[in-house]
């Protein structure tokens, strides 16, 4: 058995659902594809449909969006994140948001319809999947409130306090974006001007 992928499965099950038996996870792992992907490759295109929730074994992914002809990064994931485009996975349809590789990356694809026949089949799984779908909506609830309470300081210093490795991992433009700032703000921001 390869070893990343144990480590990967083992790590992204604990952060969701710590709980689950070596024979869900043995489960997660016989279906998992790996797929190496390349800085820069896109993981994801905009207008493809997503049938897989990504597990990042190695490396850095970014979803991002385009709006009014200018690049929007969305979310950063690295070892041990789970990326998934929720609309487009769940409702079968063309996604507008893409997956790009920040760096060299191992990922592992959990093909959605497969996992969906085992959560029928397995209280556990099921049990995952769920704790998958509500950290996201956790995370995206959290990130709609930081963008229309906090100051751009208060939103640079949640990233680095919660997610220190993109910080030091991911180039400042697509930081930037994230923050919903411009670069020259985020500089500012950085220096402590602002």
């Amino acid at each position: 058995m390869e070893t990343l992928l144990k480590e990967t499965v083992d790590i992204t099950v604990n952060s969701r659902y710590p709980g689950m038996a070596p024979e869900g996870r043995q489960q997660i792992e016989e279906i998992l594809i790996r797929k190496e992907v390349e800085k820069g490759e896109l993981l994801l295109k905009e207008g493809q449909i997503s049938h897989n929730i990504v597990l990042v074994g190695k490396g850095m992914l970014r979803q991002f969006y385009y709006k009014n002809g200018k690049d929007v990064t969305e979310h950063f994931s690295y070892e041990g994140c789970i990326v998934i485009c929720i609309e487009s996975t769940l409702k079968k349809e063309p996604t507008h948001l893409m997956i790009e590789a920040l760096e060299d990356s191992i990922v592992y694809l959990l093909p959605y319809d497969k996992l969906m026949l085992l959560t029928e089949i397995s209280r556990e799984i099921n049990m995952f999947y769920r704790k998958i779908l509500e950290y996201s909506l956790i995370v995206s609830q959290i990130k709609a409130d930081s963008w229309r309470f906090e100051t751009a300081r208060e939103r640079y210093n949640q990233l680095m306090r919660h997610q220190p490795e993109v910080i030091k991992r991911a180039p400042l433009s697509h930081i930037a974006s994230y923050l919903l700032m411009t670069p020259e703000t985020l500089s500012r921001v950085r220096s402590g001007i602002l």
